[in-house]
Parts: C-alpha cells; structure tokens; sequence
C-alpha cells in the first residue's frame, strides 16, 4: 500500500461465525469479494467491529488468508493490530505481514491508558516492527487514549510508513486541526485522514477527510459507496446535494447504529436482514449476546421499517 491506497470506503468487517462460534471463512471470502464488487478500496479485520479481541492470533491469520486469497490483489487487506501487550501487538504486526496483509490499522494498548511517552513507544514499536503502511486508529471513547492532531503528526513525522489516521473522536473539527498540522510535515508527504465514525461521512468528508473505515458497509455496500461518492461529488457539483441529503437522512439511523455498546450485534442483525451473512446467521462471541425477545423484536421490527423505505 501506498498513502493513496487510504482513500475510499474501507469496511471494518465483521467475523462471522457458525453454530459452534468457530470462523466461518467460506462466507468470508463470499463477503469481501462482494464488498470489492461494490466499490470499497480496501478491508480491514479483525477490529472492534470484528469481535478482534474474542480471536486467537491463528484465527486471525486464518482469517487474513481467506480474506487475501478471495480478493487476489484486488483491494487491500488491512490487519487491526490490538493487543494489551507491546509485544504481543508486534506478534500480530509481524504475522500479518507473513501471511500477505498489505496493511495495519494501529490501536492503543487495551486496558492500560498510559501516558503520551509510553503510547508513543508503543505506537513506535509496532510501525517499526514492519515495513506496511500503517493507520493510526484514535478513538478515545472508546479506548481511554486520545491522540492529538499534533501528537499524529509527532508520529508521522518519524515514521515514514505511516501515512493515515482513523479519527473516531466525535468532533469534526479534528480533521481541520490534523489538515491544518499535516502541512506542516517536512519534508512535505501525502497523508490521510479517513473518518471512523458511520454517522459523521458527510461532515467529515466536508471538513476533508478523503476516506471512511465504515460499519454499516457490511450490510449496505452499495449505498454506503453512493453516499461517500455523493459526499465527495458535492465540492465540484452542488446539483447533487438532493441526492446527498435524501440518502443520508434514510441511512442516518442505521449509520447511528455504529456508535452504541452493541454495535456489533446491531450491524450483524442488519447484515442478516440483507441476506450478507453466514450459515451462523448474526452470531456474536461472548462476552457479547444477542438481542432476545421483545428487544431482538423491537430491532428487527425498526431495521425493517428502515430498509422498507426508498434510498436509491
């Protein structure tokens, strides 16, 4: 990969298991051809969304292999590297580069929420551990650690392989703060901001991010492409804001699905509502649960008011 392999609507995908929870790699390679049909520029897994941290670092090569063998070359297969330890992170970096990955989203250490100097070696020991191209991932909600735009530039300005950022703070303004610190890169490179939030495309795009590690995707490959496309096109065309608003006011509360505790499930009942899922249906791993009874039927019941509507 290079800086401009960022760029685009890049699924997180989600694992899919059968019955017995093991990895359904038949439907895996199914769905991120399906995905690179519809006009995604890349994968990457096994992340949050993927249930990353309920897999063994076999399974995660398992997976990388199906994913690359399925794609041949056609878009990017990028691993999520997440781990408690440095150098169990360094593990997982330096198999996914033997197993034929292109590329690593980078996340914080989970459970300990340490200081800049010490997220900053950890950051630094696995962007060296390989010679990918690596994307920071920040999402302080989530993980505890919120990388400034200063901080990612400090890092990009000493690893020349680390060329994009993940930005899931929830404040559009961070991207105008990342441009603002990228230009002051030397020397001056490529490097790219890509939104990690589902119900912020639109306004990230306008605030110049030019790629999204999108969820919902999973489900809806085709109108999540459409709508990044449509949110791009708006610069040069003004003539399809119509389009624009109308596709993101219909996709917005299933977009807003992504951001609760239960993201993954949610997506995973979406997914199964679209017919984009395994033999093991919306199965999730614990600690996680299904929905059941009058829950799981309220969230069918809305995800199928929503896709009943017109979009495209």
């Amino acid at each position: 990969m290079n800086p401009s392999s960022w760029r685009g609507v890049i699924p997180a995908i989600t694992t899919p298991f059968l019955h017995d929870l093991s990895l359904d790699l038949s439907f895996v390679k199914k769905h991120v051809s399906i995905l690179a049909d519809a006009g995604c520029t890349g994968i990457v897994t096994p992340g949050s969304l993927g249930e990353g941290a309920t897999l063994s670092l076999e399974e995660k090569r398992r997976l990388w292999s199906a994913c690359i063998e399925s794609l041949k070359g056609r878009i990017p297969t990028i691993a999520a590297v997440a781990a408690a330890s440095t150098a169990e992170a360094i593990t997982i970096a330096k198999t996914a580069q033997a197993t034929g990955c292109q590329g690593l989203m980078v996340l914080p250490p989970y459970l300990y929420k340490g200081s800049w100097r010490e997220v900053r070696v950890h950051f630094a020991a696995i962007i060296s551990a390989t010679p990918l191209s690596c994307m920071l991932y920040n999402n302080p909600i989530a993980y505890g650690v919120d990388i400034t735009p200063a901080q990612v530039v400090e890092l990009a300005a000493a690893h020349a392989n680390l060329h994009a950022v993940k930005e899931s703070s929830g404040d559009v303004r961070r991207i105008t703060a990342i441009r603002a610190e990228v230009g002051g890169l030397k020397p001056s490179r490529e490097f790219t901001i890509l939104v990690g939030m589902d119900d912020l495309i639109v306004e990230g795009v306008a605030a110049g991010a030019e790629g999204w590690i999108a969820g919902l995707v999973n489900a809806l490959p085709r109108e999540s492409v459409r709508l990044f496309n449509l949110a791009v096109a708006i610069a040069a065309d003004p003539t399809v804001r119509t389009e624009l608003d109308r596709l993101y006011r219909w996709f917005l509360p299933l977009l807003r699905m992504d951001t609760t505790y239960d993201f993954v499930q949610l997506i995973k009942l979406v997914q199964f509502a679209t017919g984009l899922s395994g033999e093991g249906g919306a199965n999730v791993r614990p600690p996680r649960l299904l929905p059941e009874g009058p829950e799981l039927r309220s969230v069918q019941q809305a995800i199928s008011r929503f896709l009943s509507e017109p979009r495209l």
